[in-house]
């Protein structure tokens, strides 16, 4: 008969005590940990040699043979196949498209849209898979038909085309099969018993095991379920896309064990009240992280974003004080932001800093070197730092973009618009060199930029197709890339 002992789980992080603080020494939260059943087997298996007291030196002359391990050399190392989601944003995030048998999750704010993308995503591949299991706990089968309705997606057939002249009312697709359930025992058995080539649970923290006593959400229900999960859909072949919830802190809710357990994890971002959204990779076994994919949603769903630069880029035709460009690199994709410096009087005792997009960090660092190692004084000075179309830029490439706008926002000039900065400003006043710098300047000359200002001793080709300004101290970027007095009333560019 198995036995029982109780441990002591934090809901917030997952760490296990033998009895009950108050307090989560890894987490320093109060209240989250909470009492729960373990069972213990009677059998057990002894190890022997110094763990057990014995010692196995009396075989250590017999001939030694795996049981169950394989030779490294023996492993088939072809390339595994993959296949294409429908939307080349999201297969650019997965590394090249869906891997067969793989888990990924999916966590962003509530209303954000993922249920959305990935109901759009089954209709897509119902198109080439024979069999797509759509599991909803979150809604029944009914809601579910009613915002396929809605976004438009219910009427595409098998050769792609839905209901276009009006004439012929939309046919549900015949591969897509909708499950409301949150019964874990129930899922599993439709999962063996369907094998579909791709199953989509929406959300894990609602599904519920039944041999468990804590409710759903909690740390032991979400770890049981994802590991079920997983089980069977290695064992069939079966790729899951699981949706995860996210705490107000924004990271996905449940223990940190989640994320190790899946093969890849996404964060679906933006403000929800601005259009776009960005699919974020932090995780990903079988490609680059920190990918990023850019949707736009619309009112009938989202709808990929082919040129995101032009997104974030904002009018360059009106000339604003204050502004500058950077190519920031999110994995392998580089992106045009135009950032934006106010830098005015304050009202208060304390200066006050603000800023939307950039690190808050970053812009007090950069501060401090302007007024140390360039001698302007801002310490009394309100500074508020936002990046156009509310993309997060946190590489320290974008340094020198910001130390310029802040600088021709205090002198109330203009940065010439056709120039991006890129460089990393270190706190003795120097511009260091970055990463993929041939990369970044491709795509500005492609969106017409004709200067660069670029850290000294950066290795580039000739034909980058673009003026390259090289220099080694912000005091010379500022120089370079803030006009005189004269330039202004001239009028020259």
């Amino acid at each position: 008969m198995a036995k029982s002992r109780q441990i002591y789980v934090c809901s917030n992080c997952g760490a296990e005590y033998s009895q009950w603080f108050g307090l989560c020494k890894e987490c320093n939260e109060f209240g989250t940990i909470s009492e729960e059943p373990v069972e213990l087997s009677n059998g057990g298996f002894s190890r022997g040699g110094w763990q057990s007291g014995t010692s196995n030196s009396s075989k250590a002359n017999s001939l030694a043979k795996p049981r169950v391990s394989v030779k490294f050399t023996d492993i088939n190392n072809d390339e595994q196949a993959r296949f294409p989601s429908g939307y080349k944003e999201l297969d650019r995030v997965l590394g090249g498209g869906i891997v067969p048998g793989s888990l990924v999750l999916i966590g962003g704010d509530p209303g954000i849209g993922k249920s959305t993308l990935l109901l759009q995503v089954a209709n897509q591949l119902a198109i080439r898979l024979p069999r797509i299991l759509y599991v909803s706990a979150e809604e029944s089968g009914q809601q579910v038909k009613l915002r396929a309705s809605r976004l438009g997606v219910e009427g595409t057939n098998k050769n792609g085309s839905g209901n276009s002249n009006g004439k012929k009312p939309p046919q549900p697709d015949n591969s897509l099969y909708v499950m409301p359930e949150t019964d874990l025992e129930e899922i599993l058995r439709e999962l063996e018993s369907l094998k579909p080539q791709v199953a989509i649970i929406d959300s894990i923290q609602t599904l519920h095991f039944a041999a468990l006593t804590s409710a759903p959400g909690s740390v032991a229900q979400v770890r049981e379920c994802t590991s079920a999960l997983m089980q069977v859909g290695k064992r069939e072949n079966i790729t899951l896309l699981i949706v995860g919830h996210v705490t107000k802190e924004g990271a996905i809710a449940g223990p940190r064990v989640l994320e190790h357990l899946v093969d890849t994890v996404l964060y679906f971002e933006g403000d929800r009240y601005a259009s776009h959204r960005l699919l974020r990779s932090v995780k990903n076994r079988f490609g680059a992280t920190h990918e990023i994919g850019i949707f736009e949603m619309a009112d009938k769903g989202l709808v990929e974003v082919d040129n995101p630069s032009e997104l974030f880029l904002g009018n360059r035709d009106e000339l604003s004080p204050g502004t500058s460009t950077v190519v920031a690199c999110e994995g392998t994709r580089p992106i045009v932001v135009e950032l934006q410096a106010l830098v005015s009087p304050t009202s208060y005792t304390s200066p006050r800093r603000s800023t939307t997009g950039i690190d808050h960090n970053r812009l007090q660092q950069i501060l401090a070197v302007l007024e140390k190692r360039v001698g302007i004084p801002l310490s009394k000075l309100d500074a508020y730092m936002a990046s156009a179309g509310g993309l997060t830029v946190t590489e320290p490439a974008a340094d020198l973009g910001i130390a310029i706008a802040l600088v021709a926002s205090f002198r109330d000039r203009t940065v010439d618009p056709r120039t991006v900065l890129i460089g990393e400003v270190g706190l003795g006043g120097q511009v260091r060199l970055v990463s993929q710098m041939e990369l970044r300047l491709k795509e500005a000359a492609k969106l017409g930029f004709k200067r660069a200002i670029v850290p000294k001793g950066q290795s580039l080709p000739d034909d980058i197709g673009l003026e390259v300004i090289y220099i080694s101290k912000v005091i010379d970027a500022i120089i370079s890339a803030i006009p005189s007095e004269r330039n202004i009333t001239d009028g020259d560019e």
